[in-house]
């Protein structure tokens, strides 16, 4: 089974919904995702904000950082993941930004990419990757990377809901 297809298993069985922020997938994600039969009962939609000054205006990411810091930044992707999922009016976003290259962006080497997800109760994660290959393998392992993080980002949101559920704390 893919990781798309344990992703959207798991948000069915938890009646969620998923948008997608992409910048170097270029809408990868969202392909990935919908590759899987049955993805329409979680997957909400996607941007793909490619350009830097699409963060800002669909997104949200905020202009002073993406003036100072350019796109490939970690508060970037948590800002992108929060984004879309309030545009989309999801549960959950997820976002990838960074550069798959062949050259390298806002002073960053290229196979350097952030991932991340924003989810109910305020979890946000950001995971920093430094990735090599071509293009194409910056770009897949990108893709991996990002579902990877929701996945165990939703155990450990089911782990926590089981301890309050529980009487823990």
């Amino acid at each position: 089974m893919t990781a798309a297809a344990r992703v959207l298993g798991r948000l069915a069985e938890r009646g969620e919904t998923l948008a997608v922020a992409e910048s170097l997938t270029g809408g990868l994600v969202a392909a990935e995702l919908t590759s899987v039969p049955g993805a329409s009962r979680s997957f909400r939609g996607s941007v793909t904000a490619y350009a830097t000054a699409l963060k800002g205006e669909i997104l949200g990411v905020d202009g002073a950082l993406l003036a100072e810091r350019g796109a490939v930044d970690p508060e970037v992707a948590r800002q992108m993941a929060a984004g879309v999922r309030a545009a989309l009016g999801t549960d959950w976003g997820i976002s990838t930004t960074g550069v798959a290259g062949p050259e390298p962006q806002d002073g960053a080497p290229v196979g350097t990419v952030y991932v991340a997800v924003a989810g109910p109760s305020g979890v946000e994660k950001i995971s920093a990757l430094r990735l090599n290959g071509s293009r194409a393998d910056i770009r897949r392992e990108s893709v991996r990377s990002v579902l990877d993080l929701l996945l165990s980002e939703l155990r450990e949101n089911a782990r926590a809901q089981d301890t309050e559920q529980i009487g823990g704390n």
